[in-house]
């Protein structure tokens, strides 16, 4: 019986030591991937032009006449975070402020078509940041949405610094949209009146749990467990704690869910947990068909601009 206790001890040690190696990778591979900076910019240039021609050149002429600006403030933990912002298309006629939040690792650019729907069709002011540990921004890691959260909120105080407008939409795809749907949760100003999200995931765990499984072929426990470890002690944050379903259920302001329902990187099932979540406040939900993962607008330009522009006029009718 003592031997066997004894290979039992030594048996749960081995698997201890494993899933703790195993959980301190997981970390890594998730959360501090590529260099970012000057060279990240660079590398994603194009995909914004992928997603919507003449995006780029868009962005660089707004730029050439210094009408769309950088701004680097300091966010969550004393870290350098940086933005770009412009007017409205027609600033004295400006119907709001939107803040556009990028997704995991990518950077203001790549969703600049959304940036241009909002400036130039929608006629808004926009804030467009870098998460931590992306674009020019700087920080340790990724920080999943759940760190960002308070990052996106002072943009958003800097954009109503900025603009002097008291309707604040916040827009995200992705992980940025698992970011605005954690932010709803918090004590949010008037000024912000509505969230959109596009196919966020419905927490850390969950999405973990999905790449863990397609990419390696293995079940959460205990290498999530272990992850979530590590991840604490070195950020400070937990995977089940960055839950946009425990934050949506605090949440009121009215919100937009969209999701493709061929995605199967943040499935389309989350989306269903996400809407269910929140039991207050104003919901619409919207289903695109065939649409993979963070492709709506790029399948449905022309809807999804109406269905956003129709949103966002209901939530001000309220």
């Amino acid at each position: 019986m003592k031997k066997l206790f004894r290979m039992a001890a030594i048996a749960a040690i081995a698997i201890s030591a494993s899933s703790c190696l195993a959980g301190k990778y997981m970390c890594n591979y998730a959360l501090v991937t590529n260099p970012h900076g000057v060279e990240d910019i660079e590398r994603t240039r194009h995909k914004a032009d992928s997603l919507e021609a003449g995006t780029v050149a868009w962005y660089d002429n707004l730029k050439a006449q210094g009408i769309m600006k950088d701004m680097t403030i300091t966010g969550h933990n004393d870290v350098k975070i940086h933005a770009v912002y412009a007017p409205a298309k027609d600033p004295k006629n400006a119907q709001g402020t939107a803040v556009v939040v990028h997704g995991y690792g990518d950077n203001h650019y790549v969703f600049l078509y959304l940036v241009r729907m909002y400036r130039d069709r929608l006629n808004y002011n926009v804030m467009v940041p870098d998460l931590q540990y992306h674009g020019y921004s700087e920080g340790d890691a990724i920080q999943m949405g759940w760190f960002d959260r308070l990052d996106v909120e002072k943009w958003a105080e800097e954009a109503y610094k900025l603009f002097k407008n008291d309707f604040t939409v916040l827009h995200g795809v992705s992980m940025g949209a698992a970011t605005v749907m954690m932010a709803s949760g918090d004590s949010l100003p008037a000024y912000i009146k509505a969230v959109v999200e596009d196919c966020g995931y419905s927490s850390v765990w969950d999405q973990f749990a999905v790449n863990l499984k397609d990419s390696f072929h293995l079940p959460p426990f205990p290498i999530l467990n272990s992850a979530s470890i590590v991840c604490r002690s070195r950020y400070g944050w937990g995977f089940k704690e960055a839950s946009s379903v425990k934050q949506l259920a605090k949440s009121t302001v009215p919100m937009l869910f969209i999701h493709g329902d061929a995605d199967d990187f943040v499935p389309f099932s989350h989306l269903q947990k996400n809407y269910d979540a929140k039991v207050n406040g104003y919901k619409e939900m919207w289903v695109t068909p065939g649409a993979v993962h963070a492709n709506s607008y790029v399948k449905y330009p022309k809807e999804y601009e109406e269905h956003v522009r129709n949103f966002l006029a209901k939530v001000k009718g309220m």
